[in-house]
């Protein structure tokens, strides 16, 4: 379901909105300051609780804010109203769902599934494996419903050896327990992720074939332990070296997704402009699995989508937008680089960000063939 309104108040540098989304394709431009990437972020706090610009919450609190509150609504028939409020004195951030209050930030990422595009994606290539590991969770987690409890009770178990071993105490009888538990939430875990994989390498290779023809691109799981041994003989054989390491080395919480082109990193082959469609091809690919498994659709939020492509590409991208008949919300400094990318039967809804003389940002709604 799109969003069909957001309420932000006490976000950064934007003045107090009340926006009324388009169901499909939503276009930002304005000059660089205003406040386009902003929008994005808010829209992306209230589905994932946290900013992709900072990790503290009360860094994206206009300075003489008392709370950063944003609220939007899911259409529908009844609409689903959320959101979130963070007091500037008040470390919690408070969630409520359909005019309940919750406790889980995973209700808000069940809520409202986010595909975000922006230079951090490139981080998929060339960052440590955590980001991949995010990236392949997030999708496991929205087509199986156990993964959640699953990946709890495995990272649970891997807390309790890592104590154990960081206090010497590989003695104590409860080591053998406890690795018993991370074997066998492990081994779960795994089986899910593998499961998820092989569901999600069909979609991505046809759609990186209409992004960018790479026929040798080529992504590899690796479940983060020997693929030829039981995990239970490496950690029970490890125990030594885990112990002088002060960590375990070796289980779910080392898997990685390896992209390469031939037998190379793809990042040590590719241009900055083939990586941002390679990424850009993950993350449409996990959003039409997501459709294609439980019928929900995601909502993309892709910041400064002209940058680092040629016009060509730019309007390759666009033709997948188009088909997949999702709600985007895009960013641009150059109005002209995308208001001519779509189809006249495409619903394009337009915005313009404009700093006001307090130097805050306002929304201005603009015509489709505004230019």
């Amino acid at each position: 379901m799109p969003l069909d309104r957001l309420t932000f108040q006490g976000l950064r540098n934007l003045q107090a909105l009340d926006l009324r989304p388009g169901p499909r394709i939503n276009l930002l431009t304005g000059a660089n300051g205003s406040g386009k990437t902003s929008l994005l972020e808010g829209i992306h706090i209230l589905g994932m609780g946290r900013s992709f610009r900072t990790r503290q919450l009360r860094h994206v609190m206009a300075h003489d804010a008392e709370a950063l509150t944003l609220h939007g609504r899911l259409a529908g028939d009844p609409p689903v109203p959320f959101g979130v409020r963070r007091h500037r004195d008040v470390p919690e951030l408070e969630m409520r769902l359909a005019g309940e209050r919750i406790g889980r930030i995973s209700r808000l990422v069940e809520t409202l599934p986010l595909q975000l595009i922006n230079p951090d994606a490139f981080r998929l290539l060339e960052g440590p494996p955590a980001g991949r590991r995010e990236f392949l969770d997030w999708g496991v987690f929205h087509v199986k419903h156990e993964f959640l409890d699953i990946w709890q009770r495995a990272r649970r178990a891997l807390k309790h050896r890592n104590a154990l071993l960081r206090h010497g105490r590989m003695n104590d009888g409860s080591l053998p327990v406890w690795e018993q538990e991370l074997v066998r939430w492990s081994e779960r875990l795994d089986g899910l992720r593998a499961a998820w994989i092989e569901a999600f390498l069909p979609v991505f290779e046809e759609t990186l074939a209409g992004l960018l023809p790479l026929p040798d691109l080529r992504l590899r799981y690796s479940r983060g332990w020997d693929r030829r041994r039981e995990l239970a003989d490496i950690l029970r054989q490890g125990r030594e070296t885990d112990r002088q390491m002060g960590f375990t080395q070796q289980g779910p919480q080392r898997a990685d997704l390896g992209i390469r082109l031939g037998r190379r990193p793809a990042v040590e082959v590719l241009s900055r402009g083939q990586q941002k469609l390679v990424v850009s091809a993950l993350k449409l690919a996990q959003g039409r699995l997501l459709e294609a498994s439980t019928g929900r659709t995601c909502v993309y939020l892709i910041d400064d989508l002209p940058a680092e492509l040629d016009s060509e590409h730019r309007r390759v991208f666009c033709d997948w937008l188009e088909r997949m008949h999702c709600q985007v919300f895009i960013t641009s400094v150059d109005h002209d680089a995308l208001v001519d990318l779509w189809q006249p039967e495409t619903p394009v809804t337009m915005f313009h960000v404009k700093r006001a003389s307090s130097g805050e940002g306002q929304l201005l709604p603009l015509d489709r063939q505004t230019s």
